[in-house]
């Protein structure tokens, strides 16, 4: 081959011939690796930009999945729509009044009655550390309970900036807790319409594919609410029985703190059984506190390696260590709110490119419907 042959060679068969194989998958995957990279980063500081908007909005579909089965219950009983909407509001308004009124009353007077119990403990537990036998100083003591205190500080300052920067003013959270009011009001009075024009942004020839995504994300999330509120209930249950077994106080604050904690993956776990554990400590002692912690490691891993698996596992298709990394991004880009919205997010994420990737609105494609639990959504999620 002539050197002017070669010039006019195609950059094809160049490559071919002086490139490896590997390099050229390499970098083949290399690039659409950065866009996909860039992508996701670009989601996440637009996110992070937007959450005093982005997250009274999450807060608002997941509060209208959680309230959408009672919706239906009174459809079929011929109820009214906006009738069945408010009934659902007033249910939903009277749970949270009766949090507040458990956190305002119960709770207040009993972590009181703890804070004093806890300084005489740790008088205690500080005298039979310098009389013991492993001549432990005051100096010793006072260091670790400082170096746990910067590392307790230290690990929750991601978690409770993204709460500050949400709400830095009273303005702002008033403003975003009227956005989510507004939004799931919108929600559930003419959520088929929302639909409809949401899709209807999108090119014609992809409303189908956008159309499908859209109901099997929303039967996703709606599935995670519901059994989320099962496995939740499961826990509060299953910690407050063991704690009513070592006679602790505080009982139903204590099923409260342990049902709340449960909707933010892995640290609401840690956070609220070190919580139990210390009550046992402080007003039983080290063996109540130590039964204590048996039962909080035995009712985490039944809901771990049973409830998961099998209930919500099916509702969320996500591996477990990719809700562990949904979290920490969570974690990182929003605070507390992003460790509550991670796991649904990426589920929802997961069913949609799923259903868009496998094709079968082209040859079957949803119209712009209300996005319920239709049998393409069934089929999807049990794919």
């Amino acid at each position: 081959m002539t050197r002017a042959e070669r010039n006019q060679a195609p950059v094809d068969d160049i490559s071919k011939r002086y490139v490896t194989v590997g390099v050229r998958v390499a970098a083949a995957w290399s690039w659409r690796l950065i866009v996909i990279v860039a992508a996701l980063l670009l989601v996440a500081i637009t996110v992070a930009y937007l959450r005093i908007v982005v997250i009274p909005l999450l807060v608002a579909i997941l509060l209208a999945a959680l309230l959408k089965p009672l919706i239906d219950r009174l459809h079929k009983w011929r109820w009214p729509h906006a009738l069945a909407v408010v009934v659902a509001l007033l249910v939903l308004l009277g749970i949270i009044v009766a949090i507040v009124w458990v956190i305002s009353t119960q709770f207040s007077r009993g972590l009181a009655d703890m804070s004093v119990r806890t300084k005489e403990f740790y008088e205690q537990a500080q005298i039979w550390l310098l009389d013991s036998p492993l001549h432990v100083t005051e100096d010793q003591i006072n260091q670790v309970i400082e170096a746990v205190q910067m590392a307790i500080q230290s690990d929750t300052n991601a978690l409770v900036d993204g709460v500050i920067s949400v709400g830095s003013t009273a303005g702002h959270f008033v403003a975003g807790t009227l956005l989510a009011i507004f939004t799931l009001i919108f929600l559930l009075l003419d959520s088929h319409g929302i639909f409809k024009w949401v899709v209807g942004i999108f090119p014609e020839k992809t409303r189908a594919a956008v159309a499908g995504a859209g109901r099997v994300g929303w039967t996703t999330i709606s599935s995670y609410v519901r059994v989320q509120i099962f496995v939740a209930f499961v826990d509060a249950v299953g910690i407050t029985i063991v704690a009513a077994i070592l006679n602790l106080p505080m009982l139903l604050p204590i099923g409260l703190l342990v049902f709340l904690a449960s909707f933010v993956p892995f640290i609401g776990a840690i956070v609220s059984g070190l919580f139990v554990c210390l009550v046992a400590l402080v007003y039983g002692g080290v063996w109540p506190a130590l039964f204590m912690l048996i039962g909080v490691v035995v009712v985490q891993q039944l809901e771990s390696h049973v409830l998961q698996p099998f209930i919500m596992g099916n509702a969320v298709k996500v591996h477990p260590l990719g809700v562990v990394f949904a979290v920490a991004i969570g974690a990182l880009v929003a605070g507390i709110p992003g460790t509550l919205f991670a796991v649904p997010l990426v589920a929802a994420a997961n069913v949609m490119i799923g259903y868009v990737g496998g094709g079968t609105w082209r040859r079957s494609g949803p119209s712009a419907e209300e996005p319920d639990e239709g049998p393409g959504a069934k089929e999807q999620l049990n794919s």
